[in-house]
């Protein structure tokens, strides 16, 4: 249940604190960009079974891969798709701590 909580706090949550405190000036803009990289977890379809509570998302799924992890921090960096990367690594952080509490 904990999990649970911790897992959505911060898939929500803390995209808004983020969007408050960095963007001010466009932050309903930025806290939509960064609730919509909740759309990476598509690439869960990719897998058998789709839906798996014991496991870990983080290297197992592509878009949830080492190498997309890097893309994003790129992204984070590139002034034009901040937020955007933020928003991926909000999302990875949150599917991170799922894996660090199973």
């Amino acid at each position: 249940m904990l999990q649970t909580w911790v897992h959505y706090g911060i898939h929500f949550i803390l995209p808004a604190i983020v969007a408050l405190g960095c963007f001010k000036k466009q932050w309903k803009f930025a806290l939509l960009i960064m609730l919509s990289t909740m759309l990476i977890d598509l690439d869960h379809l990719l897998a058998t079974p789709i839906f798996d509570p014991d496991r870990c998302s983080i290297n197992f799924h592509p878009l949830h891969s080492y190498y997309a992890i890097g893309i994003y921090m790129l992204f984070s960096i590139i002034k034009k798709t901040r937020i955007l990367g933020i928003g991926l690594l909000i999302h990875i952080l949150a599917d991170a701590v799922d894996c660090w509490m199973m």
